[in-house]
Order: C-alpha cells, then sequence, then structure tokens
C-alpha cells in the first residue's frame, strides 16, 4: 500500500526524521495561508500516487503567498500521471548545500534481505542512478536476526564522504529510517532528496513510504492511511471481493486458482506468442459469485480478446467454477471466447457441465495456452 508523502513525513517524522515545515491544503485559499504562514518562500507539491512528479508539472516554485494559492488552484482537481490531485503539500523551501538519496527497502535479488542504500545522488531518480551510474550508490545489508548496526550506518556516511559531525547527523537519519521500516512493515522507505541546508540542518525534502499490503491487518493506524481514489478502481473492487488482480497490458484474461499456477499460465501464454491481460488468483474453494466477481474483474478490460479458465481443483471444485461459468455466459454479456482446462475434484462433471456451451474445453495446460492465443489473436475484441 503506498502513502502520500505528506503521510510519509508524518509516519518518519515520529522516528526523528527531521523535516522542514509543510502544510497540508486542499483549496487554493488554505495553500495561500500556509504559504503566508511559512513565511512565503514555499515550494507547492501535489500529492498523488506517482514518482517523478516534478517533471510532470506537479512542484511548483511560487514567489508569494498569492502565486502559492495560483499553483494549488492549477493543481488542485487535475492529474499527474493519470493520478488525481486532491490535495497539495505547501512545505518550507530550503536553500540546499548537498543532496543524498536514502532508502530501506526489501530486497528480492541475491541478498534476500533488507538493504539500506544511499546514494550522493540525491534529487535524481534512483532507478536512473542505477542505470547510468550505479557506483554511486552504496548498499549494506541488515542482519535478519540483529537488526542494522550503527557502524553500518557509519560506514554508510564514510562512503558518501561527510565529516564527523555531518556522520552524526546521517546515521541519526538512517537508524530512525530502519526502525521505522521494521515497525511498520514496509517494503519501502525513501528520503530524495535528504540534504544538508545552507543553514547546517540535515532535512528530508521528499519521503516515499509503501507498506505491505499482507501486513496490513496488524497496522490498523497504516491502513487508515490508504487512499483508494489513488488505486485502479478494477483492482480496488478485486480487493474488495476477496481476489489478487493485477492488471497487466495483454489481451488474454486469466482466471486461475493458486498464485504459482497463476505465474505459469502467464508463462505459457507467452510460450506460444501471446501476451496475458492480468494476474489473478481466486484461491482455494471459491463460491460461484467469487468466481463471477473475477470474470466480470476481467471483462472490464476493452483489451481482452479471450479468456483463461486454468484450475487444479484440491479445495477448488470445478464443478463450482463451471457453474459460475454457465450463469456468466447466461447473464454477463462475455463476447469473448473461453477456453478451460479443469482438472481436478469433481473435474467430471465440470466438463460435462460444460460440454454444449461456448466453452472450449483443453485436456492439458499447454493445449489450453496454444488455443487462448488463437483465438485471441483471431478475435477482433468484443462483439
Amino acid at each position: 500500500m503506498k502513502t502520500h508523502e505528506y503521510q510519509a513525513r508524518e509516519v518518519m517524522s515520529r522516528y526523528g526524521v527531521p523535516f522542514g515545515e509543510a502544510r497540508v491544503a486542499e483549496t487554493a485559499t488554505e495553500a495561500e495561508a500556509a504559504a503566508r504562514e511559512l513565511g512565503g518562500d514555499v515550494v507547492v507539491k501535489a500529492q498523488v500516487h506517482t514518482g517523478g512528479r516534478g517533471k510532470a508539472g506537479g512542484v511548483k516554485l511560487p514567489h508569494t503567498p498569492e502565486e502559492a494559492g495560483q499553483f494549488a488552484a492549477q493543481l488542485l482537481g487535475s492529474t499527474i500521471k493519470g493520478f488525481p490531485v486532491q490535495k497539495v503539500l505547501v512545505a518550507e523551501a530550503v536553500p540546499v548545500s548537498r543532496e543524498f538519496y536514502v532508502g530501506v527497502l526489501i530486497d528480492r535479488g541475491p541478498t534476500k534481505s533488507i538493504t539500506v542504500m544511499a546514494s550522493t545522488m540525491g534529487g535524481v531518480d534512483i532507478e536512473e542512478t542505477a542505470k547510468t551510474a550505479p557506483e554511486k550508490i552504496v548498499r549494506i545489508v541488515a542482519h535478519p536476526l540483529m537488526g542494522m548496526g550503527d557502524y553500518q550506518a557509519r560506514d554508510l556516511s564514510l562512503a558518501l564522504g561527510l565529516s564527523r559531525e555531518e556522520s552524526r547527523a546521517f546515521t541519526r537519519v538512517v537508524r530512525s529510517l530502519y526502525e521505522c521500516f521494521i515497525e511498520n512493515d514496509c517494503t519501502l522507505l525513501e528520503i530524495n532528496p535528504l540534504a544538508f541546508a545552507e543553514d547546517g540542518r540535515l532535512l528530508a525534502l521528499d519521503s516515499k513510504m509503501v507498506i505491505d499490503d499482507n501486513a496490513l491487518f496488524r497496522r490498523p493506524a497504516m491502513l487508515a492511511l490508504r487512499d483508494v481514489g489513488q488505486e485502479e478502481p478494477v483492482e480496488v473492487e478485486a480487493q474488495d471481493a476477496g481476489v489478487i488482480y493485477v492488471k497487466m497490458d495483454g489481451n488474454i484474461g486469466c482466471v486461475v486458482n493458486g498464485a504459482g499456477l497463476a505465474m505459469a499460465t502467464m508463462d505459457l501464454i507467452q510460450l506460444h506468442g501471446g501476451e496475458p491481460a492480468n494476474f489473478l488468483d481466486f484461491g482455494g474453494g471459491p463460491s460461484v459469485e467469487k468466481v463471477r466477481a473475477s470474470l466480470r474483474l476481467i471483462l472490464q478490460d476493452p483489451k481482452v480478446k479471450a479468456i483463461l479458465v486454468n484450475i487444479f481443483g484440491g479445495i477448488t471444485r470445478c464443478d463450482v467454477v463451471a457453474q459460475a461459468l454457465l450463469e456468466a455466459l447466461t447473464d454477463d454479456d462475455i463476447g469473448v471466447p473461453i477456453v478451460a482446462r479443469l482438472v481436478g475434484t469433481n473435474a467430471a462433471d465440470a466438463r460435462q457441465m460444460l460440454a454444449r456451451t461456448q466453452v472450449q474445453l483443453a485436456t492439458n495446460i499447454s493445449e489450453a495456452a496454444e488455443l487462448v492465443v488463437s483465438l485471441a489473436a483471431g478475435n477482433g475484441g468484443k462483439q
């Protein structure tokens, strides 16, 4: 779950991360008043769940409180990279001498650990730095049981070329970030940039926080920060239905039980020359309505030209899936060909139920993938 910058500031500041003064505004009048209260020299930033706001016009540098209000009026109600702007953050403009990037993340690569990264390339997209100047990124790996040691934070500061006094302030920030990361079940925390101001203060000037969705049940305070208006409507609907759904760019809808099987299904579709339109896992033992909800999610995507239903029934009963397909074919506007591979509990009954319908049955997954790719290629879209 992503958070807004102003929310990440509030959480991180409780752990001792230093920020400059800022106010959240929902109207141009509030933004102007905030700028006047902060002394007039401010930055107005759109609050959206996407990076690269500056390049997209979402960060403004007014010269007066009145201009801050005008900029806020332009941003509020607009969209940045497709995300609606409902709030802006009015923050004090801080003259800086040096900028850094600091981030804590779960490294799913070789280390399989919590990794702390830092770079002298602050204020620049870290992904771009990783491509063009990977030697500028310094990494440390936290011990899975003992956590991150103070010496590791100091090692980071030394690698960045900080003085002893600067290192003390930097180490405190890194320690605070790590503590915040652990205690809130984060998958990513970023400060970009973390800057030394001309007056000597070390301040976080931008912040990003992503929380593990799977941990939200035990983090009600974090769940309260969720802004569904910044999420894909279809993914919000999927969560409400208890279905794991991720939209992709292809044209073959996938309805599958089990995450591993769903991944294998997408791989086979690509192996046969097709492109999956989604990842979808409705889990084990679904009801008829849950399966139908899965189909409705997929059919919302106008790119979908064919659907592959791939079921390996253990807890899941194949006849329940077949019943859902029958009801959907009767009541819903399907309009695209469906291929089904049904194996496991009550599979014979399910195949018999679907034998005289438009659903094309496959005996194995490879055959199903090849067939659905062929159908999608020959289908001009929904009828």
